[in-house]
């Protein structure tokens, strides 16, 4: 594992307990995206189907089961939890993110490395998440109020994506086995 990577890792985890920290703590979801998290936790979903058949480290396996796992709290706790469930204001989020998902789907059975299920699933998942964040800047835009956890959840979110991109540079030019298509 490189320093991007680890770096990458961290800034996403430190972007999910920020928000876990808001939603639990201050029991709000004000300025918050369902349709982001919704996006988000089916991109876990369908990118760590192999976590039960092919094991990598003991890292990569919890990093997973917290990315899975956070995912579809945060989903839950908007949807469900009694107190902040009312913080929610659907009347503002209504970017119709289902509208996104087909295409990547699409995209990802035409452009994949290999046509197996795991494979069309893992990319849909990269294409899905590169733009699973477009709710969220939608929402911040209309209501054009952010507080201050809100603006580091999405910072911490964008600071990720860019180590990860770093990430797949690096091992392009330093791992001979590491020629991706991506």
């Amino acid at each position: 594992m490189n320093i991007f990577r680890l770096a990458g890792d961290m800034t996403h985890l430190a972007s999910v307990l920020v928000l876990l920290l808001k939603i639990h703590t201050i029991k709000s979801c004000a300025g918050i995206s369902l349709k982001t998290q919704e996006l988000y936790a089916l991109v876990f979903a369908t990118r760590y189907l192999d976590i039960f058949t092919n094991y990598i480290s003991f890292y990569n396996t919890i990093m997973k089961l917290i990315f899975l796992g956070s995912s579809f709290s945060i989903v839950w706790y908007i949807k469900r939890h009694k107190i902040v469930h009312r913080s929610y204001d659907k009347d503002q989020d209504t970017f119709r993110h289902w509208f996104i998902v087909l295409p990547c789907l699409v995209l990802a059975l035409l452009i994949n490395e290999r046509f197996t299920f795991k494979e069309v699933m893992w990319t849909f998942s990269l294409y899905l998440e590169a733009v699973a964040i477009l709710p969220q800047l939608v929402l911040l835009q209309r209501t054009r109020n952010i507080d201050n956890l809100t603006g580091q959840y999405v910072f911490l979110l964008g600071a990720y994506r860019a180590l990860y991109i770093l990430n797949w540079i690096y091992r392009y030019f330093t791992e001979d086995h590491y020629i991706h298509w991506i």
